[in-house]
C-alpha cells in the first residue's frame, strides 16, 4: 500500500443519537482508544478516532421517552439514509479517505453499524470493513452475513489490529492472524481464538492518544476521557451477560503503580474524577488494598468511581475504598426476588444486597443500583417484589433496564428452549429499553408494557429528584461561595446533565 492508503478510520457507531439529538455518548470509547495507541506504536499507518455518537454534552436519558417515543425516533432513523446523522457519517468517511474502516459494535447497535458499513461500500468499495467489539465475539462468523462486512475480530483487539493491517499491507492472506473471521474466495474462513493478553501495563493510556486521534479532540468535555481500567475479565457467571466472551472469566490487572501513573495524567489534565470502566471491581481483597493505597499516596485530590458485586462489599473493603479516593460505587442487584436472583446466576439475596446498600450508605458514599426487569421466569409477583425493592433501596439513582437476551450467552438459549425466540430473531433491533422487549413465559407483552410504566415513571421521577438534591445540597451551596458563581453554575449544569 501506499503511504496514502495507510490510513485507518476507527468508528464508534450513532446510537444516542438516533433516540433524539440531544442524547450523546459524552465520552472517548476505550475500546476504540486503545486500539488506536497499538496501531500508532505498532503500524506504520495513520488512525484517527470517530464517534459517531457524540453530538455535545447531552441531557440525562429519561427511560420513559427512551421506551416509546425515542425507540420511534431510533427506528425512523435507522431507515432514512437521508437523515443529518447518516450525512456526517458519510461526510467524515469521505473527508479522511481512509483504506480500512473499523467498526466497534455491541448487539444494540450492530445495526446502526451494519448501515456504517454499507454506507462505506457505497463510497468505495475497495474501501475494507472491519468489525469488532462485544457483539463480533459473541457471534464471530455470523457477522459476515452482511456482504458490506470484510473481516470480523473476535476477543482483545490491540495486538489483532496491528498483525492485521501488516497481513493487509503486504497483501498477505489472513490466514495467519489469530483472532479473525474472514472470507477466502466464497468461504468463510474462521481462524482460531487469539490468546488473551497478560502484560496489561504495556497497554497506552488514552487521554495520551485523544489529542493525535481523536476527531473533533477540542469540543468533547474534560470528562470525556475519565474512564480508565484497572482489570480484565469477570469470574461471575450471571445468565445474561457475555463478558466472558470478550475477556474471560479470569481476571487480569494492572500494576496498582501503573493505574496511578495514569490518573496522574489525567489530573494534570484538569481531571478530578474517574471512573473505573472495569467489569467488576475489587475481585481480589489484596489489589483492592494495594491500588486504593497507591491511588491515595500517589494521586492526592482525586475521587473515582467503580461498579462492583453485592458480595465483594463489607464494612472493612468499603472503608478502604473510600480512604482510597472512592466517592460512587454501582452495584448491580438486578431482582427483588431470590427465586429470580438464583435462577439468573446472580449469586445474591435481596436480603444481601440491601445490606451491602446500607454498608456503602454508611459510609457515606454515592450509590447507584442496576435493576433489571422481565426476566424468562418473571411473573407479576416477581415483577411486584422488584419494584418494592428499588423503592426499599436508600440510593442516589436507580438504573433500570429491560431483560434482552444477547447471542451466545445462557439466557439466550435458554430463551430458544423456552420458545420466547424462535430462528427469525435479531437481537440487534433490541436493548435494554426497548418497548418491543418482552421475554416472559408467564407475562403477555400488552399487560408487560402495563406493569413496566408506573416504574419507568418513577425511576424517572426519582432520579430528577436526587439530581436536583444533589445540586442544592449543603456542600454544593458551602462551595458556591469558595469557587465563586460562575464555577458553581459550571458544577450545577454537570450535575443537571450527568457529566
Amino acid at each position: 500500500m501506499s503511504n496514502r492508503a495507510r490510513r485507518i478510520l476507527l468508528i464508534e457507531p450513532p446510537f444516542q443519537r438516533l433516540f433524539k439529538e440531544t442524547y450523546s455518548l459524552d465520552r472517548f470509547p476505550l475500546g476504540l482508544a486503545y486500539l488506536a495507541g497499538a496501531i500508532r506504536a505498532g503500524a506504520p499507518w495513520e488512525v484517527q478516532v470517530y464517534n459517531a455518537d457524540f453530538a455535545g454534552p447531552s441531557e440525562p436519558i429519561e427511560v420513559r421517552y427512551w421506551a416509546s417515543k425515542g425507540f420511534e425516533s431510533y427506528l425512523r432513523a435507522l431507515q432514512d439514509s437521508s437523515a443529518a446523522i447518516w450525512q456526517e457519517v458519510a461526510a467524515v468517511i469521505q473527508d479522511f479517505q481512509p483504506a480500512v474502516v473499523g467498526l466497534t459494535a455491541k448487539t444494540q447497535n450492530f445495526a446502526s453499524a451494519c448501515r456504517v458499513a454499507e454506507m462505506v461500500k457505497r463510497i468505495d468499495p475497495d474501501m475494507r470493513v472491519i468489525v469488532g467489539g462485544p457483539h463480533a465475539s459473541m457471534v464471530g462468523r455470523e457477522i459476515l452475513r452482511n456482504p458490506s462486512i470484510d473481516v470480523c475480530v473476535r476477543g482483545e483487539g490491540e495486538r489483532t489490529i496491528v498483525e492485521l493491517l501488516s497481513a493487509l499491507d503486504r497483501g498477505a492472506d489472513l490466514g495467519a492472524v489469530a483472532g479473525v473471521v474472514f472470507r477466502r474466495g466464497g468461504e468463510v474462513v474462521a481462524n482460531p481464538p487469539r490468546p488473551l493478553m497478560h502484560d496489561l501495563d504495556s497497554l497506552p493510556f488514552p487521554h495520551q492518544v485523544a489529542p493525535a486521534v481523536l476527531r473533533d479532540y477540542s469540543t468533547y468535555p474534560r470528562s470525556a476521557f475519565r474512564n480508565i481500567f484497572a482489570t480484565r475479565g469477570c469470574p461471575y457467571q450471571c445468565l445474561y451477560c457475555g463478558s466472558r466472551n470478550i475477556w474471560g472469566r479470569s481476571v487480569r490487572y494492572r500494576s496498582p503503580d501503573n493505574v496511578a501513573a495514569e490518573i496522574r495524567g489525567l489530573r494534570a489534565g484538569g481531571l478530578r474524577f474517574v471512573n473505573f470502566d472495569d467489569d467488576l471491581f475489587g475481585v481480589r481483597r489484596d489489589y483492592t488494598e494495594a491500588l486504593c493505597r497507591a491511588i491515595r499516596t500517589q494521586c492526592r485530590g482525586v475521587a473515582w468511581s467503580c461498579e462492583t458485586h453485592v458480595n465483594l462489599i463489607d464494612r472493612a473493603t468499603v472503608e478502604t475504598m473510600k480512604a482510597g479516593g472512592c466517592y460512587k460505587i454501582n452495584l448491580g442487584i438486578e431482582s427483588g426476588n431470590d427465586e429470580i436472583l438464583r435462577a439468573i446466576h446472580k449469586n445474591i439475596t435481596i436480603a444481601s444486597a440491601l445490606a451491602a446498600c446500607r454498608e456503602i450508605k454508611r459510609s457515606r458514599l454515592e450509590l447507584v443500583t442496576f435493576f433489571m426487569v422481565g426476566f424468562p421466569q418473571e411473573t407479576e409477583q416477581t415483577l411486584a417484589d422488584t419494584r418494592a425493592a428499588m423503592e426499599a433501596v436508600h440510593c442516589d439513582t436507580v438504573v433500570y433496564s429491560i431483560f434482552t437476551p444477547y447471542p451466545n450467552t445462557e439466557a439466550y438459549e435458554l430463551c430458544r428452549q423456552m420458545g420466547l425466540i424462535g430462528e427469525d430473531f435479531d437481537p440487534t433491533l433490541y436493548n435494554h429499553q426497548s418497548p418491543a422487549n418482552c421475554f416472559c413465559k408467564a407475562i403477555p407483552p400488552r399487560r408487560f408494557r402495563e406493569l413496566l410504566g408506573p416504574i419507568e415513571r418513577e425511576v424517572d421521577r426519582r432520579n430528577k429528584r436526587n439530581r436536583l438534591k444533589r445540586i442544592f445540597s449543603r456542600t454544593t451551596l458551602r462551595r458556591a461561595g469558595e469557587l465563586g458563581w460562575r464555577q458553581s453554575f459550571r458544577k450545577i449544569r454537570r450535575v443537571l446533565l450527568g457529566i
